[in-house]
């Protein structure tokens, strides 16, 4: 992480807009400018109201949906090359706001129906004010993004809609769990590009679409972000292992606890299927796994057992993976800061700590 504004940093690989003339400038204009319309978003007349939908705003977040919105703006900018660029436009602006009011919404839910005590390094709505209430905010965060989206146009609203129900989907396969005869691989791929890659490419697709780019440069940036989407949340369920309570602002290994399956756990069942040393310790280390997660201790060798396993290195890979190919689907674009910036972008999500 490296340059910063009010409220949030912007991610590695921002560096190379720093040489680009007000190309810098502009991003992180337009990201202070997003910060304060996300808050003025979830203004209310009740207190209330106020204060819960606001609970997860406040307690922080990359902002990863409004910057890659933003970014993928800049894209189209005929006077890039230049080094002079003009100011990001309202509408692309709103989007921002909207990817962002969608995601949090998203979360009050998943806290939910995770039972999750913890976000963000504070107490979860639903833990502070009942499930009801939790929900509800969630709910009241989604209106606010429809109500900006709709402002938008069209296209703007179906690319929402759609993505909405990608966001359902996902939620909903990954409540149904994997079906007889499905690959548990296959499965959990999907269910985190409902959730998770779903909404990273609407940001990527808006940012393009509202900044003026042609139809080919829009449906790259939507590619692209799909694949940092998948990146993004295949290294936040490494990071989960391997990053300290402090960064997480949680203690490691929540999933573990909470039985979420994840790409580690999924390999390492595959794993121990056979015989040999890589077996055998795959086997071992999911029987801490699958043993009582009840105490601080028993997490903690569960952690240990996951991450000193070659599964660990081979999720890794796989991760990078989806890195790499964010950054080969940009290969068409014209050279430029901007472009240098969305593949540094793209590496950010997979080396970020936290």
């Amino acid at each position: 992480m490296t340059t910063s504004t009010d409220g949030f940093t912007l991610p590695a690989g921002f560096e190379s807009l720093a040489g680009h003339g007000r190309v810098l400038d502009t991003v992180t204009d337009a990201l202070d400018a997003v910060e304060t319309q996300l808050h003025e978003a979830l203004t209310s007349d009740d207190v209330f109201a106020e204060t819960s939908s606001r609970h997860l705003l406040t307690a922080g977040g990359k902002r990863i949906r409004p910057v890659l919105t933003v970014m993928a703006s800049l894209i189209a900018d005929p006077e890039l090359g230049s080094g002079e660029v003009a100011p990001v436009n309202p509408a692309v602006r709103q989007a921002a706001v909207v990817m962002e009011l969608t995601h949090l919404a998203t979360l009050y839910h998943d806290d939910v129906m995770d039972e999750a005590p913890v976000r963000r390094g504070v107490e979860t709505a639903h833990r502070l004010w009942g499930n009801s209430a939790a929900i509800l905010a969630g709910d009241l965060v989604f209106a606010r993004a429809s109500q900006l989206m709709s402002e938008l146009g069209p296209r703007a609203v179906r690319v929402q809609s759609d993505t909405f129900e990608r966001l359902v989907l996902g939620q909903l396969w990954e409540t149904r769990g994997v079906q007889d005869g499905e690959d548990h691989l296959e499965h959990y791929l999907q269910v985190i590009g409902g959730k998770t890659g779903s909404l990273i490419a609407a940001s990527g697709m808006l940012g393009a679409l509202l900044g003026g780019a042609n139809e080919e440069t829009v449906q790259i940036l939507a590619a692209y972000g799909e694949e940092v989407g998948l990146a993004f949340q295949l290294a936040d369920d490494l990071i989960d292992l391997t990053s300290t309570e402090e960064q997480l602002g949680k203690a490691p290994g929540t999933d573990l606890r909470e039985g979420v399956p994840t790409l580690t756990t999924i390999l390492l069942r595959g794993a121990a299927v056979g015989a040999g040393a890589e077996a055998q310790s795959a086997r071992k280390a999911l029987e801490l796994v699958d043993g009582p997660l009840d105490s601080d201790e028993q997490l903690a060798a569960a952690v240990a057992a996951v991450t000193a396993h070659p599964v660990m290195e081979r999720a890794w890979e796989m991760t990078r993976a989806h890195a790499a190919r964010a950054k080969q689907i940009l290969a068409p674009l014209p050279d430029s800061a901007v472009k240098d910036a969305l593949a540094g972008f793209a590496d950010y999500v997979v080396d970020r700590s936290s």
